[in-house]
């Protein structure tokens, strides 16, 4: 069951990323960021609300703080990545941030099958592969770099929510959103502005809103009922989806490469779900 919910974020995530991917090519990334995360903000408000208590016990709001503060500059960095047209190379670099959480949850005591272990590098080459990498002397330093500060805050930010979630799903997405709209509104106080967004911008806002707390949620979920370690490498499968939509919606060529790199992600899943059965 836990693959099955990781695997579902990886989908929403896939889905959610390339909406923003689009809109980030017409506003700031950091307005598309914020103003999506106060539409969850106040749909996890709501939710609390009507939770009984409205707050669990344990240290889930140190976890979520940081996941939320790490989460929403990840996601600006990525957008903004996005925006120039290079995500065959922001995708690939961006989902290596999967390393982190694997790593730290084997340092921790989780111990991985000999056959989940293949799945996972099985996965993480498909996920590259997928992704269409063209690092080349063609690809200007700054998505280079934006990407990289990505992928280390989506692994920081999947760690960050696996050990809230242990506590409280719902209060660690609450957090979350709660602390990226505090430091939104704080930038757009100090800049004096709000990122030029308008009401005929809403659907998008409130769907990569919903369906990225969505995403955090399944993540959350999966992450709490089996090992963080797997859990990151399903829900990190995003790249492939985001490829796909960008086949079958802007009619973007898809590579040999890409095909094979599809294939193997398929086949390292399987192996998982096989290793973790």
């Amino acid at each position: 069951m836990f693959s099955l919910l990781a695997l579902a974020s990886s989908l929403v995530w896939g889905t959610s990323d390339f909406v923003a991917g689009v809109k980030a090519k017409t506003h700031p990334a950091a307005a598309v960021v914020g103003w999506s995360q106060a539409v969850a903000l106040l749909a996890t408000s709501i939710a609390v609300l009507f939770r009984s208590p409205h707050f669990a016990a344990g240290d889930w709001p140190l976890w979520a703080a940081l996941a939320g503060a790490s989460g929403s500059s990840a996601l600006v960095c990525f957008y903004a990545a996005l925006s120039t047209g290079t995500m065959g190379v922001v995708a690939p670099i961006a989902s290596l941030g999967v390393l982190f959480p694997v790593v730290l949850g084997v340092l921790e005591g989780e111990a991985p099958s000999a056959l989940t272990w293949l799945g996972i590098l099985v996965a993480i080459v498909g996920v590259l592969l997928a992704s269409g990498p063209e690092l080349d002397g063609r690809v200007s330093r700054r998505p280079v770099v934006l990407a990289c500060a990505a992928g280390a805050g989506f692994g920081i930010t999947l760690y960050a929510i696996d050990r809230g979630s242990a506590h409280s799903v719902l209060n660690t997405m609450w957090g979350m959103r709660l602390t990226s709209a505090v430091m939104f509104l704080a930038a757009a106080l100090w800049l004096r502005k709000a990122g030029g967004m308008r009401w005929a911008d809403a659907p998008v806002l409130v769907f990569v809103g919903l369906a990225d707390l969505t995403a955090n949620i399944l993540f959350g979920l999966a992450s709490s009922k089996g090992m963080v370690s797997v859990a990151s490498v399903l829900g990190s499968l995003y790249p492939v989806i985001t490829a796909a939509l960008a086949y079958a919606v802007l009619h973007e060529r898809l590579r040999p490469v890409q095909i094979a790199g599809a294939a193997a992600t398929v086949a390292g899943v399987v192996l998982i779900a096989a290793g973790s059965a």
